[in-house]
């Protein structure tokens, strides 16, 4: 994508990166559960950043994007209910990849340590990844019709204020992987102005976790 894509709608593209991040990093976590060279640590790192974003992605949706988005056009509410009630059987898979042991408990081997990792790992994947395939074709159209910048800068303000500060480096190196230098800029854009000067050290933390989450790493 081009930055003369950016004259697409700014929800679209900060949605679109989210999804992205979310998709790829389910995906690593998946892959990297079973990658004996991958400490424990990193894995649980990678698993908390999952849980507390993908958590705090839905519940921002059905708590504060829906409600905008039927004010505006009431007949999307039944999409948009369906849709909550994906979020409900993602939280039940979130719950389940959250309760799993990554410690050395009593009998517990490394290889069965990442086996249950894996299981749970890929249920979370499937779910997010079929949902989004669900959800993009009415999310889309509703934020370009129903939602203007206005409303949308206020959303995405209160998301970042609202984010739990879990492994927020990940978050830098994931965008920069979905998205063009001019659409991260867009999305980090809304940081805090404190935070800004800390994005390069951000982004070398997140580039050595994720070599060693891919098995690249020395």
């Amino acid at each position: 994508m081009t930055i003369d894509s950016l004259n697409e709608s700014t929800a679209v593209i900060e949605t679109r990166l989210a999804h992205g991040v979310h998709r790829v990093a389910t995906t690593l976590l998946t892959e990297a559960a079973v990658r004996p060279s991958v400490p424990l640590s990193a894995l649980a790192q990678l698993r908390d950043f999952l849980v507390v974003n993908l958590r705090h992605h839905h519940e921002t949706e059905d708590d504060d994007l829906w409600p905008r988005i039927v004010a505006a056009a009431p007949a999307t509410a039944h999409e948009l209910d369906a849709l909550t009630e994906e979020h409900e059987r993602l939280d039940a898979a979130l719950d389940r990849l959250a309760a799993t042991n990554l410690g050395h408990g009593e009998g517990a081997t490394s290889e069965g340590i990442r086996a249950a990792l894996h299981d749970a790992a890929v249920a979370v994947r499937d779910t997010v990844h079929d949902h989004l395939t669900h959800e993009e074709p009415i999310l889309f159209p509703a934020l370009r019709d129903h939602v203007s910048p206005a409303e949308w800068k206020d959303f995405a303000q209160r998301v970042i204020s609202t984010t739990p500060p879990v492994a927020g480096h990940l978050m830098v190196g994931f965008l920069d992987e979905v998205g063009t230098p001019a659409e991260v800029e867009l999305v980090l854009a809304g940081l805090p102005e404190p935070v800004r000067p800390l994005l390069p050290a951000m982004r070398t933390q997140a580039a050595d976790d994720l070599k060693i989450l891919r098995g690249t790493g020395s």
